[in-house]
């Protein structure tokens, strides 16, 4: 079966589970308020794709290609983001629910996550220097051997770090999410 290029092209409310959507390479389109919850995106390219109050839910992306990527208002439960080829892999996301996905060994790089919520995402062994975390949810997220050199935590919030067991220098945090890096100690601290 050969493979599609398809080129600023626009997918509105169309249910991907219902309707499949073509193999190959998708440049510059918009998908918005599409469903693609538990769909084999595997080896699929997206570059300079922009994807709106999606549901991406449990989607596989086995070597799928995803760079230059906005993900905006999309709900994008336990993906596992290490699996896509990490060659080129960028993108950004704006108030999205990202819970238990995985970014386990992922490098992103200069990623920013806005207003969005990561309660258990694994970032285990990802380079994340230079990342911002502006305004997110990081519960129970898991930090550990991770790069955070010139991450950005200062408006992150409900976030634990071991700074013995992640690389965090130059890492920049506000005095309020300082409680962060000592929840191994369990001591109480007051304003």
């Amino acid at each position: 079966m050969q493979e599609v290029y398809i080129h600023d092209q626009e997918f509105d409310q169309i249910d991907f589970t219902q309707k499949p959507l073509a193999k190959g390479e998708y440049e510059k389109c918009k998908f918005d308020n599409c469903n693609f919850s538990d769909y084999d995106l595997s080896e699929f390219k997206f570059i300079d794709c922009y994807f709106i109050n999606c549901n991406l839910s449990l989607a596989k992306m086995n070597k799928t290609v995803l760079q230059d990527i906005k993900f905006e208002g999309c709900k994008i439960f336990g993906l596992h983001f290490e699996d896509c080829n990490d060659f080129i892999l960028s993108f950004s996301f704006n108030e999205c629910q990202l819970n238990y996905s995985t970014f386990y060994k992922s490098k992103i790089k200069k990623t920013v996550f806005k207003k969005s919520t990561l309660i258990q995402v694994d970032f285990s062994e990802a380079d994340l220097t230079d990342v911002v975390f502006e305004n997110c949810n990081l519960e129970q997220t898991i930090f550990n051997n991770t790069t955070l050199e010139k991450t950005d935590f200062r408006t992150a919030y409900n976030f634990s770090i071991d700074p013995e067991m992640n690389k965090i220098r130059k890492t920049r945090f506000s005095s309020v999410g300082l409680s962060g890096l000592l929840d191994k100690y369990d001591i109480e601290i007051s304003e």
